[in-house]
């Protein structure tokens, strides 16, 4: 497909996981894509990529800047970037509930703040929020994590509102546990790493973790010119833990 082609594309922690496979997807597809990311050294063409730390505006607006300018223009921004964090509401301290929250939701406005006079100037502007599964069902030992996604989700419907009659449509994917290099470590500091994979592989209907591609595969979705009537909208890319509930096996 080369529904993007012409289109330009900002994707934030588009170094690895999700947001790599986005940036690869939509650059396959025809658009020209910049990286933002913590540590670029890892992009290769036809990606390009630039330094920013989404905690510090003065570094987000640099980038976006420079990002737009190697672009000629900005049509879509694939707001990415995020960390995790374990544990109930006891377990993590307020030094963390700021942080986690300046990177997943506070991270996430600096980085639509600086993109937004840009994607105004766009004829098929569109953002794409990475929310997540936890946004949405109660899993445990997830608190803080799932009150930034929580949050990623009620920005990504007041976005869309305020920013639907100029033009910009806001959309999110809430993908379900994904085999990325992050859930990796997680299962690396488990006691016993294979069984924890199995355990979250048996949380999902599916039997097995979502994959990076097609977490992309939605979030190029939401952001084709294709899709241009979508707004406002949650899609689940989570093996059907949201909405289905099998019975066991053999029953």
């Amino acid at each position: 497909m080369t529904d993007f082609e012409g289109l330009k594309a900002l994707v934030t922690g588009g170094a690895s996981g999700i947001g790599r496979a986005a940036a690869e997807l939509l650059a396959a597809r025809g658009a020209e894509v910049a990286v933002l990311d913590l540590d670029p050294s890892s992009v290769e063409k036809p990606l390009v990529g630039y330094r920013a730390d989404v905690t510090d505006d003065t570094s987000v607006r640099e980038a976006v800047a420079a990002a737009v300018a190697e672009l000629g223009g900005l049509d879509i921004l694939v707001n990415n970037a995020g960390i995790g964090a374990q544990g109930t509401v006891e377990d993590n301290d307020d030094d963390q509930w700021h942080r986690v929250f300046d990177v997943n939701v506070v991270g996430m406005v600096r980085v639509a703040r600086a993109a937004l006079p840009h994607l105004r100037n766009s004829a098929h502007a569109a953002i794409v929020n990475t929310c997540s599964i936890a946004a949405t069902a109660g899993l445990p030992q997830r608190a803080l994590y799932s009150a930034t996604k929580g949050a990623v989700y009620s920005l990504t419907l007041a976005m869309a509102a305020d920013h639907l009659r100029e033009g910009v449509r806001v959309n999110c994917v809430n993908p379900g546990t994904a085999d990325t290099p992050w859930v990796g470590r997680l299962l690396d500091a488990a006691p016993d790493p294979a069984a924890e994979r199995a355990a979250l592989e048996a949380r999902q209907p599916s039997g097995r973790l979502v994959s990076a591609a097609e977490v992309a595969g939605a979030i190029a979705y939401l952001a084709s010119p294709l899709s241009g009537a979508t707004t406002g909208t949650s899609l689940a890319v989570d093996g059907g833990m949201q909405g289905l509930r099998l019975r066991p096996v053999g029953q």
